[in-house]
């Protein structure tokens, strides 16, 4: 990926998404954090849908922001922090399944800014995963300003 591979960049993350009280709110789980890559699963829940049942838009979007941005955050330096400026979501087919899986893939590091992309899939017992959901985001490597920390 890049000459930025802190060697604590997985407990950076794990400290970090451990203070997301929007993931916790949903009941989203970090269950794989590799350089340059991270994933997200979350159960299902009712109270997590819109008005046909199917996994809210708007959890969908979260989750594959915050998969991409802690994909982006493995590759900065310890000192640095890590927003997103812009993501783009197509949402493929209905968020219909037992749990789901957001991955999220850095497709462009730089110092500055830092592209990834993300896909989100519903996981079912009677077949394979199915991709319901694409992002592409934009983040913006944070340093030195107070409050935006790590």
């Amino acid at each position: 990926m890049t000459e930025h591979a802190p060697a604590d960049f997985r407990a950076r993350i794990q400290r970090s998404f451990a203070r997301q009280a929007a993931m916790r709110t949903i009941g989203a789980e970090l269950t794989r954090v590799n350089q340059g890559t991270v994933e997200i699963e979350l159960p299902f829940d009712e109270k997590l849908t819109q008005q046909h049942g199917f996994l809210h838009a708007g959890v969908i979007s979260a989750a594959l922001d915050c998969a991409g941005t802690y994909a982006a955050y493995s590759l900065i330096e310890p000192e640095a922090s890590i927003l997103t400026i812009e993501f783009k979501v197509n949402l493929m087919s209905p968020g219909r399944g037992e749990r789901f899986l957001f991955r999220g893939e850095v497709t462009k590091p730089g110092t500055t800014i830092i592209v990834s992309d993300g896909r989100g899939y519903s996981i079912s017992p009677d077949g394979p995963a199915k991709l319901i959901a694409s992002m592409t985001a934009t983040m913006m490597v944070i340093r030195g300003r107070e409050g935006i920390e790590g």
